[in-house]
């Protein structure tokens, strides 16, 4: 029997009562969106992963945080996501008595890299799994994946971030419909990163939301810097794929970055200090952390400008190949 569209899995009965044992693990890369020119359709999935174990129990809804967010995150339902994995049981047709999720919490939260992307995505995920745990989906995992894209960018708005944590890797990602917002389709491509391109990530201690800086964008920008953002969004294509030297040209922006630099002074700052040593920097997502992508001999050097700056964490992660994966147990 083939899932209904929007549901997590294919079900054998239109109502099916989750045993309570049934389990899942779910892994789930953050991501950084944009990548300077490439606004709302590019995006990469690195090496740094929340952690879900969710497992069907007797009573209600329990969530144990660490790591991340431990301190202020809801503990029940509320919790995004259980949420979202409790949403999407029930557009299959399932139902649970209660569910217990463990969380270990790595990537930042409210720095631009992608957690409440992936946070939807690991709920998605979780569905998933504990559907396939209880032997009730013969879906195909690639079926899987483009349906947890689809369900994650209607929930987030824009797939720039859901692409790579579904998929890994460097994504391409658009939407089809006249509503972005609630895509009829969304469809990305994947595009293997060159081995000698390097992702270090400057996370500050403050946070920015995402709202906050996408509302200082403008409503129009001039035909010209339009012009020049769309060349190096496909020189950086060529650039990440292919020619790593090419990096620091291809990630000019003039659509977003300078319009939020405002909100995060610090950021601007540091990304000033970076281009003029020649490395690619730009805003990671809607920010305030900055993604640096780097021939691996270079790496180094970011850390050496990042100190000088002071108050930033420094992060070289690999590219994460595999994207969001979920196996039976806790």
């Amino acid at each position: 029997m083939s899932a209904a569209p929007g549901t997590p899995a294919a079900t054998r009965a239109p109502s099916s009562r989750l045993p309570a044992g049934t389990a899942t693990t779910v892994r789930v890369p953050a991501t950084s969106a944009n990548l300077g020119p490439g606004f709302d359709a590019f995006g990469l999935a690195l090496d740094l992963h929340d952690e879900v174990r969710a497992r069907v129990v007797p009573g209600e809804v329990r969530v144990r945080v660490h790591g991340q967010g431990a301190d202020r995150l809801p503990t029940d339902a509320r919790h995004l996501v259980a949420r979202v994995a409790l949403e999407a049981l029930a557009a299959a047709g399932c139902t649970v008595e209660g569910l217990e999720l463990v969380c270990r919490n790595v990537i930042p939260q409210g720095r631009g890299l992608g957690s409440s992307a992936s946070a939807i995505v690991a709920g998605l995920a979780v569905a998933q799994g504990l559907v396939q745990a209880a032997g009730l989906s013969e879906e195909p995992v690639q079926a899987v994946r483009e349906r947890l894209l689809l369900e994650s960018s209607r929930r987030e708005g824009h797939p720039d971030n859901a692409a790579p944590a579904v998929f890994g890797g460097f994504t391409i990602a658009w939407t089809r419909g006249d509503d972005p917002t609630r895509p009829e389709a969304v469809r990305s491509v994947r595009l293997p990163v060159h081995p000698d391109v390097r992702a270090v990530v400057c996370v500050p201690q403050e946070e920015l939301a995402t709202s906050r800086a996408r509302a200082l964008l403008p409503a129009a920008v001039p035909h010209a810097d339009a012009a020049l953002t769309a060349g190096r969004a496909g020189l950086l294509v060529h650039a990440l794929t292919s020619a790593p030297e090419l990096l620091l040209d291809a990630t000019v922006d003039r659509l977003h970055q300078d319009q939020r630099g405002p909100a995060m002074p610090r950021t601007a700052a540091l990304l000033r200090l970076l281009r003029a040593r020649g490395l690619a920097a730009v805003v990671s997502g809607a920010g305030p952390s900055a993604l640096v992508l780097v021939p691996a001999a270079r790496a180094g050097e970011v850390g050496e400008v990042a100190a000088a700056h002071g108050g930033w964490q420094v992060l070289a992660v690999p590219v994460d190949e595999r994207g969001v994966s979920w196996t039976p147990g806790a």
